[in-house]
């Protein structure tokens, strides 16, 4: 049995159980998605937006699906789907790929979903915080979905923490939607410190109207094999859209970024930096395309990938992209693959820092850069503890899991 028959025998098996447990809006797309699931299958490597990643080899084990019910914290943005205080079927799977096969396979088998609702002109002082915790006693595959709609006029940060406790294998899918109406701001962190035995696949849609801004961090600390993708909509005038994302890797890790932003109106700004270190055997990859319509004059747009493998035996591979249909842009790219600067190991070195100290300290400064630009201070200050910890071999599961102590 091919990786695409065992789930698609696995939605005609359980299909009716997650649509029973499951609300109208999620089950009026589901069969669609379903079906394009389907008629697409996993991507091959063949595929460019999944050149890097075995997808295939990643979904072929048996894994058992969950249907415990999402755990909501009492919160006042923070809803479960199904109690949504606003129609949510303008949103839900609107701005997500419907031609990418985990959004279709996680369209079709999700049962539950979670809102983050911020109304008109509301400003948010303290972070949303979305918890999402790993645990069973036998392999099992985890669909997640997230709402997020930003009212005209609101300000926010949410955090997404993905954690895993358990010594066992899990497949994650997770799709993100996200809505900001003009003028709203946004800064969305998802935080990854999961297992070496987690497979973590997450698709982030963002559509921004008018006057918006929106950074998204993407922060691997601890994984096992990691897909992170994201896609940004610049879809009125004057708007702002900042990626940025670290990640770290050592033992048989594999990090993928694939990002996309694309410019659809005049006057838009896009800033990306990515930074990798990778180590021992693990593998990573970037990929970061800018798109430019024909009629999105007047676009600024800047992405950087900078990547350090601090093992022979680690591997990078780089792909950043500009595609452009206007004349009137200011637009530039650029990527660099490095080892340890051997000078500055010496330098360091002749003034007494033991080397094993100095390429720490080296990797810290590296990551440095991405860290520098979290406006959540408490958040930041925690992260440069956490990347330290991590370059010393000091993090190895997530020290904020009560699951884990």
């Amino acid at each position: 049995m091919t990786s695409e028959q065992q789930y698609i025998e696995l939605y005609r098996e359980a299909g009716d159980l997650i649509k029973s447990k499951s609300c109208a809006v999620m089950n009026a797309v589901r069969d669609e998605a379903f079906e394009a699931f389907q008629r697409v299958g996993f991507p091959t490597k063949k595929v460019e937006r999944y050149k890097y990643t075995d997808v295939a080899t990643a979904f072929a084990p048996n894994y058992g699906i969950s249907l415990s019910p999402l755990t909501v914290k009492p919160s006042a943005y923070i809803y479960n789907i199904i109690d949504a205080p606003i129609d949510v079927a303008p949103y839900y799977h609107q701005v997500a790929d419907k031609t990418d096969a985990i959004t279709a396979l996680n369209t079709a088998l999700v049962h539950d979903a979670l809102l983050v609702y911020v109304p008109k002109n509301t400003l948010v002082s303290d972070p949303i915080v979305v918890d999402n915790w790993l645990r069973g006693n036998a392999a099992t595959m985890m669909n997640r979905r997230i709402l997020i709609v930003m009212e005209q006029g609101s300000d926010a940060t949410i955090i997404i923490n993905d954690h895993a406790a358990d010594k066992q294998r899990f497949l994650t899918t997770q799709v993100v939607e996200v809505y900001c109406h003009d003028n709203a701001r946004l800064d969305l962190y998802e935080i990854e410190e999961t297992t070496p035995l987690c497979s973590r696949f997450s698709n982030v849609y963002i559509h921004e109207g008018r006057d918006c801004s929106v950074k998204h961090n993407s922060i691997t600390l601890f994984n096992g094999q990691t897909r992170n993708l994201c896609d940004v909509y610049l879809r009125g005038e004057n708007s702002e859209v900042t990626l940025n994302g670290c990640a770290i890797g050592g033992g048989t890790q594999r990090i993928d970024n694939n990002t996309l932003i694309r410019h659809e109106v005049p006057n838009c700004t896009s800033n990306e930096l990515y930074k990798y270190v990778v180590d021992d055997k693990s593998v990573g990859a970037f990929a970061g395309k800018i798109l430019v319509d024909k009629d999105a004059q007047k676009t600024t747009s800047q992405e950087t990938n900078a990547n350090l493998c601090a093992s022979s035996d680690a591997r990078m591979y780089t792909q950043p992209m500009l595609e452009i249909y206007a004349d009137d842009v200011k637009c530039a790219h650029g990527s660099t693959v490095g080892v340890m600067d051997e000078a500055a190991l010496f330098y360091m070195r002749q003034r007494g820092i033991p080397e094993a100290e100095a390429r720490t300290l080296l990797k810290n400064a590296f990551m440095g850069q991405v860290i520098d630009q979290i406006k959540f201070e408490p958040l930041r200050q925690k992260l440069y503890v956490k990347v330290e910890k991590r370059f010393r071999g000091e993090l190895d599961k997530c020290e904020d899991c009560r699951l884990c102590k």
